[in-house]
């Protein structure tokens, strides 16, 4: 379910582009808006909602998702103001490239990965599988932004937009699910009362 919240904003925005694009009037004056441009408005709306409607709700807001709204925001920004596309097309990489960075920093600044801080307390794992995890995402991370990259710059933009929403989401489900697999053959369940 987090996983689809998360997607949110990437649906409306591929849902905008589809539909969103035309003729509007607007203080006597009629603009002609682009999909791309609707879209991304859309988007940075969305991702600006998802964001508060978290703090509301939760009073806290992961670092993930508010890196991910600075680069909507800038990135996306950057796209209406200077009416060029490129810009939101990289916004998957910057957002991939700086988990893959993340990722990197937290198992060479500290003792322990990302994955091992999120999931030790409910999993126990060598700490070589730990470390494998670890080079496994940071992989996927790099190879996810140079296919957002690659798709943006060797296909046509609808092509991309589908690529956007349906390719990286696809790429995260089967990279999960391969994840998960890898897991169940090395992992053990922390006792319940181990994790209390």
């Amino acid at each position: 379910m987090k996983l689809l919240s998360d997607f949110l904003p990437i649906l409306l925005f591929f849902l905008a582009y589809k539909f969103g694009g035309g003729e509007y009037s607007f203080a006597g004056e009629i603009y002609l808006v682009e999909g791309i441009y609707a879209a991304t408005a859309v988007m940075i709306v969305a991702t600006l909602l998802q964001v508060s409607y978290t703090w509301l709700r939760y009073r806290k807001v992961e670092k993930i998702h508010l890196l991910t709204l600075a680069l909507v925001v800038l990135l996306g920004g950057a796209t209406l103001w200077l009416q060029n596309p490129e810009f939101v097309m990289w916004k998957p990489t910057a957002v991939n490239w700086l988990f893959a960075l993340g990722f990197v920093a937290a198992k060479v600044f500290t003792d322990k990965s990302l994955l091992e801080r999120l999931m030790a307390e409910h999993v126990q794992m060598p700490a070589k599988v730990w470390s494998r995890l670890n080079t496994a995402w940071v992989l996927f991370f790099i190879l996810s932004g140079i296919a957002n990259i690659w798709v943006a710059y060797s296909f046509s933009e609808a092509t991309w937009v589908n690529f956007k929403l349906f390719g990286m989401l696809g790429l995260t489900i089967l990279f999960i699910i391969g994840q998960s697999v890898y897991l169940a053959k090395h992992a053990t369940e922390v006792p319940k009362k181990a994790q209390e």
